[in-house]
This record gives structure tokens, sequence and C-alpha cells, in this order.
């Protein structure tokens, strides 16, 4: 199973949701985000995607430990501009076979780099911003999604502050799809710098409990 989460915009809390969902799923997360890329390195060094999209280096060469193994991506322009998208399909294939789940933290918006790991998923999961105005981007992205055979499992109302506002079934309305808040924590925040999913530092929280339910509606295979 290849889950991309994805967001119509940035600054959702996209590699947040994509890395605690790695954590809930026990699956690698690839940091697909070419020129902007979020999540931890990992334990240990070596080759990242930008080798891997290059030519220089085998996927599964690339998967780190850590609390969630991770495949890194190369933080240079140089190495993004020599990144050869075509191949990105057949890397995430490759490191599902060793590892069977794989959730993709895709790039923000509807940019080329955006869609390829759209078109290599077999699932996506949406982060969606409280925000009224963000929706909008976030029905443009699932109908790009759809168009590329992603299938949207579930929406992330993601960093709620109050998440008793949230119109959820307005949003599950506008998107087709089931919709759970993720009320605002700040263990969620830091999860990504400090390397601790909050399934893990607090697995009794309003948002751990989130982040599983969501996690129950990837398909197993």
């Amino acid at each position: 199973m290849i889950l991309a989460v994805a967001g119509g915009k940035g600054g959702v809390g996209k590699t947040t949701l994509a890395y605690n969902l790695a954590a809930a799923l026990s699956a690698v997360v690839v940091d697909a985000d070419l020129g902007m890329a979020d999540l931890p390195t990992g334990r240990g060094s070596g080759p990242d995607l930008h080798d891997v999209l290059a030519g220089r280096a085998d996927p599964i060469e690339c998967v780190r430990g850590g609390p969630v193994p991770v495949v890194p991506c190369g933080r240079s322009f140089a190495g993004a501009r020599a990144c050869d998208l075509a191949e990105l399909a057949g890397a995430l294939r490759a490191v599902e076979r060793r590892h069977e789940t794989v959730v993709v933290d895709c790039p923000a918006g509807r940019r080329a780099d955006a869609g390829v790991p759209l078109a290599a998923a077999d699932a996506c999961l949406l982060a969606v911003s409280p925000r009224a105005f963000a929706l909008a981007d976030a029905i443009r992205t699932r109908e790009l999604a759809r168009e590329l055979g992603a299938g949207l499992v579930a929406a992330a109302v993601n960093r709620a502050v109050d998440p008793a506002e949230v119109p959820t079934g307005r949003v599950a309305d506008a998107l087709g799809a089931p919709v759970r808040v993720i009320p605002a924590d700040p263990r969620v925040g830091r999860s990504v710098t400090e390397e601790e999913p909050v399934v893990d530092a607090a697995p009794e929280s309003d948002a751990a409990a989130a982040v599983r339910s969501l996690a129950d509606r990837v398909p197993a295979d």
C-alpha cells in the first residue's frame, strides 16, 4: 500500500500528518517534496531520494532507521534539478515491496512534482486547514487525486484550536470522504523535529486518537 498525504497548499501540517500516520501504520515515510524537504533525515547517513531519482542509489539503501523509518530527501536545489520524476513510482514500489506500507509526504499545490506521487499512490489522504477559505484548495487537490487514480480515503482537519467549531459534516460533504479533526497539540508540532510521533509520546491524547482513527481508514492493501 502506498498512501499519499497531500494538501492544497503549504502550511496545513501535511508533513507532521504523514510522519505521525506512518508511525500509526508501522510504515516507512518518504519525503517526496523534492525542493522543500521537511522530514527528518533519520538515523545514520547515506544516499537520499535525490540520489535515487538521479540514478545514483537504490531506494532500499535510503531507508533510515528511527522511531519512524524514513526515506529522506536531499536539501539542495542542484539535487532537486537532477531528479528524474519518472523514476519516483518505481522507487516507491520498491520500498513498498520490502516494507509493505509506504506513506508519502507530497509537495504542496498542483505542480507537476505534486501529481507524480499521487499518480503512484494507491490511496490519498488530505490535510486540510481549519480555516474556511482553505477548503477550496483541498477540493482542487481531491480532484487532482481523483484524476490520477488515488482514491481519497479520508481528510484530516489539522491543527484545530477548537475542534467543536469545525464543520466536519460540511467538509465531509464537500470532499466526499470521512473527516477527522486533529486538535492543535504542541506534541504534534514537535513530533517531526524531535522524532517522537504523538502516538508514542502521548498515546492517550485526543491527537493520537485522531491519528489512529485516520490510520484505520487506510486499506490493508
